[in-house]
């Protein structure tokens, strides 16, 4: 760490602050049609997306939504205004990409599902000793509004008030998904 006239900084902060501005001027760029500095941008976040419409919508469908995501954002690049941080942006604009197909594809938001029978189809002890039980499958078993709350909350950080505003649902319903969610796979995972 060094001392600066505003505080201590770290050698992270500082790495961190020059990847922010670097993207900034990536995304200011290709919104002007630059499309090596939107790969840049592509190849920074692309994991990240792909595994959040992963869990979101389905591993079946998350390449394809993926691409919808990153062709929206090309056309929507000229909205980044700089006021966040670019991957920030473009998480939310992910979310309302994924909300989107799940609505187009008609799959309906199911606020509870009776019962642990979504669970009988997944081993609850691993085959072999070195292999663990496969949680994303788990996750993905869960019912789908369970599960949107619970990979927006826990696994992608968001907080009740803003899952609620994404989802149209109360901010009660979204504690209670959660809860649900959790209870389910500490139930599965302690059989």
């Amino acid at each position: 760490m060094r001392d600066t006239r505003f505080g201590t900084v770290s050698l992270n902060d500082e790495i961190e602050a020059v990847r922010a501005d670097a993207e900034h001027v990536d995304a200011a760029l290709a919104a002007s049609g630059d499309a090596h500095a939107y790969e840049r941008l592509y190849r920074s976040h692309v994991a990240r997306i792909h595994s959040l419409a992963r869990r979101m919508i389905s591993p079946d469908a998350a390449d394809e939504v993926t691409q919808d995501v990153f062709v929206r954002a090309w056309e929507k690049l000229h909205t980044f205004r700089g006021e966040s941080a670019f991957g920030t942006w473009l998480h939310r604009l992910a979310i309302n990409v994924i909300l989107g197909r799940r609505a187009n594809l008609g799959i309906q938001r199911e606020r509870y599902q009776e019962g642990d029978e979504v669970f009988e189809t997944v081993s609850a002890r691993p085959v072999t000793p070195e292999l663990g039980m496969d949680f994303e499958t788990a996750i993905g078993r869960l019912p789908k509004g369970a599960r949107q709350v619970f990979v927006l909350h826990d696994v992608e950080g968001f907080k009740h008030e803003e899952i609620a505003g994404n989802l149209g649902i109360s901010v009660g319903t979204s504690k209670a998904q959660l809860h649900r969610a959790r209870m389910m796979l500490r139930r599965h995972l302690t059989r």
